[in-house]
């Protein structure tokens, strides 16, 4: 069974039941690759300091 199938299934049940249509498949992909790359933001943020980071490594370490 695919999205579009289980869709039509639930849009079924959900009118049988009276209560609110689930929201198409693929309705919302847009604002979960957005959250996604929202997520991710910060921890390339840490990554940009990686040269600090080893920079200070290698005087820590090299005494």
């Amino acid at each position: 069974m695919n999205a579009m199938h289980q869709y039509m299934l639930d849009s079924y049940r959900a009118s049988q039941h009276g209560t609110k249509a689930p929201p198409q498949p693929g309705l919302h992909d847009w604002q979960a690759a957005r959250e996604l790359t929202t997520h991710a933001a910060p921890r390339r943020a840490r990554h940009s300091r990686g040269r600090v980071r080893s920079a200070l490594a290698r005087l820590l370490h090299s005494g």
